[in-house]
């Protein structure tokens, strides 16, 4: 019994070790530094949505990400994401990590496109990036009326409005799914337009800009990949980045880091240059 108090000295220095351990690990950090609150007023919130360009499959060769961030794609405290959680943390590559389950991350053009903003625009204030995308996945998987898809966008979009600010755009990349048969791509231009028009009905206002990316590449007949083009190089009520010719990995199908960078950039120019930037 004499010896007890000598236990409960050591059980409690190693508990104050733990605590200490925590506390120094949740502040130094950037992937467990959560800001429910002290943000600034300035709150501008960008919705990512798409297939796994969108995603980000940058530095993904065999199921494996190199782990190679390009400095453009560097954390900035001014730039935080919405995580699995609903949570804002400091965001970071792969900024689709928790959100694309089951498949391996890599860069996407999303922490690209925000640090391009903030080096333009050093005024511009804290931008929320809503990660949504879904590898693999068709237009009609995101337009029908039980989208589970549509609905997980919506929902998280809301989700970052409670933190405050309000929706600057969303950023869109999908299509190489519907490249795979002609039956796909006959049908993409009405699925398409359904899956717009319900997003005007339960989310955007008018006046948010929905940014899309015309197809770098596709799974088909070269044909396919065209039609599927077409139609999106004609949508005129949208802005329309145009991803073809950049470089693409050895599976033919997703953009190199290097692509998701630029394209990171060529977004950030088209929402710059667009009526609703300021």
């Amino acid at each position: 019994m004499k010896k007890r108090p000598y236990y409960d000295t050591i059980f409690l220095f190693s508990l104050f070790l733990i605590l200490l351990w925590g506390y120094l690990n949740s502040i130094t950090n950037p992937k467990h530094q959560v800001f429910p609150e002290n943000l600034d007023d300035n709150i501008n919130i960008f919705i990512l949505a798409g297939q796994s360009n969108m995603a980000g499959r940058g530095g993904v060769m065999f199921q494996v990400w190199d782990e190679l961030v390009p400095p453009k794609c560097s954390s900035d405290h001014r730039i935080l994401r919405l995580n699995e959680n609903s949570e804002l943390e400091v965001a970071k590559e792969p900024l689709h990590a928790g959100i694309d389950v089951n498949k391996t991350c890599g860069i996407g053009p999303g922490m690209a496109f925000a640090s391009a903003i903030l080096r333009r625009v050093p005024n511009f204030g804290t931008i929320v990036l809503v990660p949504c995308a879904a590898g693999g996945t068709s237009i009609r998987e995101w337009s029908r009326s039980n989208s589970v898809l549509r609905s997980r966008m919506i929902a998280r979009a809301r989700e970052a409005l409670r933190y405050g600010g309000k929706i600057r755009a969303i950023l869109w990349y999908q299509g190489e799914k519907d490249t795979e048969t002609e039956e796909a791509m006959n049908l993409y231009p009405g699925e398409y337009r359904l899956f717009i028009d319900s997003l005007y009905q339960e989310l955007m206002h008018p006046q948010v800009p929905f940014i899309q990316v015309a197809l770098a590449s596709g799974q088909g007949d070269p044909k396919w990949l065209e039609g599927v083009r077409a139609t999106q190089l004609g949508m005129e009520d949208m802005i329309t980045v145009d991803a073809m010719g950049l470089p693409l990995q050895p599976d033919g199908l997703h953009l190199t880091t290097m692509a998701q960078v630029r394209l990171g950039n060529m977004l950030a120019d088209a929402f710059l240059n667009s009526n609703t930037s300021v």
